[in-house]
């Protein structure tokens, strides 16, 4: 209703708008603009009972629904806050969305602001920030469930293939078991599957595909866990790195091959391996080859050196040289030079410093030397 001035003589005074659904703290909220177009009805004919029945579209204000996009079902407020239903057949989509941050739930045959097609099924975006948050646990699924049939938490492919990794894992387990390697910790793998990640029994988060999964990051990728990390692959597992790989342990590192071998080369640089403040033991049940294909072989001790073989052995120590053997010593030389005087040679060591781990989490620091 148009504004009247007080010389008309005319009060003026707010007129309820009749709504689908209405109450005290719920109902149906969707206030008028000025410049709308209503009729007016009187609740049971009384002229002193005025209501707005409906309001409607003029010619100013045209409606958004036409014939050219009659099988539309739109509410949509002036700032364009948006619910969209398409009942096209075979072309059915639901939008929700907002102009803050081109907010978007699209569901079903998505299409662009020229009803032109840009996939299918559902879109969350938005430019600004974006957050998933469930208290009891997310499962994550690309395993197909046919016309939503079946539980929500159905997970049977999921677990299955945690399983096979687990069964494989411990397999492999048990020949290191047997080589005298270092074992993993499978039990917590297992209790892991049986005890939260089931049916979402924890606050965790349970990630499937049936054909692959790819995480990418264009600076840094973390995956942190403050108990166990497991990885399993049912065949290769490659880790490559441009730069340098660094595999840092406080307490023990165990590599164990089951069938063929294993290989440690440096194309260009140098290979060293140190026990710091232990002792050092390199075992092999056939051939055991030390070579040097351009210079010497340095073998160096402070104390004692012994080669044994067959029983034969040589020691060289700091109070001279022994040879011993059960059979004969043949020496087969060009000259045999004997000075008659001492000599020795320098050792060359490495001074090993020892440490102890500190760390500082949210309650306390503490040291692990353990």
């Amino acid at each position: 209703m148009g504004q009247r001035f007080a010389k008309s003589r005319i009060c003026n005074f707010w007129l309820r708008l009749a709504k689908p659904y209405a109450g005290d703290n719920y109902g149906w909220h969707a206030p008028l603009l000025d410049g709308t177009e209503v009729s007016v009805a009187f609740d049971s004919g009384d002229p002193d009972r005025p209501y707005i029945a409906h309001a409607q579209h003029d010619s100013a204000h045209p409606d958004h629904v036409t014939r050219d996009n009659h099988t539309r079902n739109v509410l949509r407020t002036p700032a364009n806050n948006k619910l969209r239903l398409e009942d096209q057949r075979q072309q059915e989509h639901i939008k929700l969305a907002t102009e803050y941050g081109k907010t978007q739930l699209n569901l079903g045959h998505l299409v662009d602001a020229r009803r032109q097609a840009r996939g299918t099924g559902f879109e969350l975006r938005t430019d600004e920030y974006g957050a998933v948050r469930a208290a009891k646990g997310i499962y994550l699924s690309a395993h197909e469930q046919l016309k939503a049939q079946g539980p929500v938490l159905a997970m049977t492919e999921a677990l299955g293939q945690i399983n096979q990794a687990n069964r494989e894992m411990q397999a492999l387990n048990n020949a290191a078991k047997v080589a005298q390697a270092l074992t993993c910790d499978i039990g917590t793998q297992l209790s892991l599957v049986q005890d939260r990640l089931a049916q979402l029994h924890s606050a965790v988060v349970l990630a499937s595909a049936p054909r692959g999964m790819a995480l990418s990051s264009g600076e840094h990728l973390q995956l942190t866990s403050a108990g166990n990390t497991m990885i399993n692959a049912g065949q290769h597992l490659d880790v490559g790195a441009m730069k340098n790989l660094s595999v840092t342990v406080e307490k023990a590192l165990g590599l164990f091959v089951h069938k063929d071998g294993a290989k440690v080369v440096a194309n260009q640089g140098e290979v060293e391996i140190q026990a710091q403040h232990n002792t050092m033991s390199l075992f092999a049940r056939d051939r055991f080859t030390v070579t040097s294909n351009e210079d010497e072989i340095v073998i160096s001790t402070p104390e004692t050196l012994t080669l044994n073989g067959g029983g034969s052995y040589l020691k060289l120590s700091k109070s001279g040289i022994e040879h011993g053997s059960q059979g004969d010593m043949l020496m087969k030389v060009a000259t045999y030079l004997v000075t008659g005087t001492g000599a020795d040679m320098p050792n060359e060591t490495v001074n090993f410093r020892k440490g102890d781990i500190s760390v500082q989490d949210d309650f306390s620091s503490k040291s692990r030397n353990d």
